[in-house]
C-alpha cells in the first residue's frame, strides 16, 4: 500500500519541487494551494510517476478549510502518513510602507497556515500513533533581515510553535516525527510575485539554490529522524554568526541588507502580487535565477550520512590513539 504525503504551497517553488520528489518514491500525494489551475499542472507532473495525486484548492489561512482538506485525502487517498507545511506570502518593504492588513495577511498565511497544518495532521496521526509532519523555516528564523519583517517574524513563531509541539508529542509518547528544515535562498518564483513596495525586483541572496535541493531535505526529513535541518552552508552561517556577534550582523545588514535583496532593474506598475489573491500563469518550481544556482548542498549531504561520518570520525580518532599509545611505548 502506497504511502500518502500532504504538501502544502504545492502550487509553485519549493511545495511543487517537493510534490515530484515524494511522487519519485511512490508516495501518493495531495496538493494544497490556492490556485487550481497550477495545482493541477503540479497533480498532472506527479502522476507520470504512477502515482496518485489529488490537487485541492485551499488557502492555508482557513483553518476550516485545511481541515476539509484532509478529510477529503483520508475519504479519497487513505491515513495521511506525511504532512509537509511550505505555502507562505511576504512583503518586500520597510516596516514603515507595510500596512496592517498586509501583515495580517503574510502572518495567516506564513505563521497560522503551519500551525493549522500541524493541528490538522495531529488529529489524524494521533490515534494511529505515527506519522511525520515536516516544517519548513529558514535562516531567517534565526537571523532577521531588513525589507522581510512580516516573513521573519512569522518564520521565528513557527519555529517557537514546533519546539512547544515537539516537547509535547515526547510528553505523550507519540510517535510522530517533528522536523524543521531551515532554507536558504531558493530559487523560486516569489521573486516575481511577492508582495513589493521598493520599486525595484527582488532577489534572493547568493548563493542560491535550486527549489529541488530543498525538496529532497523535505523528503530526507519525512523519513529520518532529525529534529533540525540546517540546509546550506549560508543557513549555517546565518544562524552561527547571529548566536556569536548579533550586533554586528545588526550593522551589517543595515549596510549590505538592502543592496543585496534588491536589483537595479524597475518593478513594473501592474506587477502581480500573490498577497491576497493567487498570481494566475505557468510557473513551476524554479524562478529566474537558474543561471546562479546551485543544485546542491554539502550540508545536506553531511547529514544524510550522519551516522557513517560519525562513525568514520570516531574510527579516525581511535586509531590516532593507539597510533600515538604505539609510538610511546615501542609496542
Amino acid at each position: 500500500m502506497s504511502k500518502i504525503a500532504v504538501i502544502t504551497g504545492a502550487g509553485a517553488g519549493v511545495g511543487r519541487a517537493t510534490v515530484t520528489e515524494f511522487a519519485k518514491v511512490g508516495y501518493d500525494v495531495a496538493l494544497l494551494s490556492r490556485d487550481p489551475d497550477r495545482l493541477e499542472q503540479a497533480a498532472a507532473e506527479a502522476r507520470r510517476y504512477g502515482v496518485r495525486a489529488l490537487p485541492i484548492s485551499t488557502d492555508v489561512a482557513d483553518f476550516d478549510a485545511v481541515a476539509a482538506a484532509a478529510e477529503t485525502v483520508e475519504s479519497q487517498l487513505g491515513p495521511i502518513d506525511v504532512w509537509v507545511n511550505v505555502a507562505f506570502a511576504t512583503v518586500f518593504a520597510p516596516v514603515k510602507h507595510i500596512t496592517a492588513a498586509e501583515a495580517l495577511r503574510a502572518t495567516q498565511v506564513t505563521y497560522l497556515g503551519q500551525v493549522h497544518g500541524m493541528m490538522v495532521a495531529l488529529k489524524h496521526m494521533t490515534p494511529r500513533n505515527r506519522g511525520a509532519i515536516v516544517n519548513v523555516g529558514s535562516a531567517l528564523a534565526y537571523r532577521s533581515v531588513p525589507l522581510q519583517s512580516v516573513y521573519c517574524g512569522a518564520k521565528s513563531a513557527i519555529r517557537g510553535f514546533t519546539d512547544s509541539l515537539r516537547s509535547e508529542l515526547i510528553h505523550d509518547k507519540l510517535d510522530i516525527n517533528l522536523t524543521m528544515v531551515d532554507l536558504p535562498a531558493v530559487n523560486t518564483p516569489q521573486f516575481d510575485w511577492a508582495e513589493n513596495k521598493m520599486g525595484y525586483k527582488a532577489m534572493p541572496v547568493a548563493p542560491i539554490y535550486e527549489p529541488e535541493v530543498p525538496a529532497r531535505a523535505i523528503l530526507f526529513a519525512a523519513t529520518h529522524r532529525r529534529r533540525e535541518i540546517w540546509l546550506g552552508w549560508p543557513t549555517v552561517k546565518a544562524i552561527m554568526a547571529n548566536r556569536i556577534a548579533p550586533a554586528y550582523a545588526d550593522r551589517m545588514l543595515a549596510k549590505m541588507g538592502y543592496s543585496g535583496q534588491i536589483t537595479h532593474e524597475p518593478l513594473p506598475k501592474n506587477a502581480p502580487a500573490n498577497l491576497f489573491e493567487p498570481v494566475k500563469g505557468n510557473y513551476g518550481a524554479r524562478g529566474r535565477f537558474s543561471a546562479k544556482s546551485r543544485t546542491g548542498s554539502w550540508e545536506m549531504f553531511t547529514d544524510r550520512h550522519r551516522d557513517a561520518l560519525i562513525g568514520g570520525l570516531a574510527l579516525l580518532a581511535g586509531i590516532t590513539v593507539l597510533h600515538q599509545l604505539t609510538k610511546k611505548y615501542d609496542f
